[in-house]
């Protein structure tokens, strides 16, 4: 899946999708054939951290 380029956009899909359908941001990244790394940086550029506890980006 290409994601969005729009920050707003990417954190609403990846954030509904751990909630909806995976128990973790490693199991969302290999279904999805993310780069973890990336999209973990690509988040924090914009102010986003991940929590595990939460299961999102915020």
């Amino acid at each position: 899946m290409e994601l969005p380029n729009d920050i707003n956009m990417l954190l609403s899909i990846i954030n509904m999708k751990l909630r909806d359908g995976y128990d973790s941001l490693d199991k969302l990244c290999d279904d999805m054939q993310i780069d973890k790394n990336s999209l973990l940086e690509k988040m924090k550029t914009a102010g986003y951290e991940y929590s595990k506890e939460n299961k999102k980006f915020w």
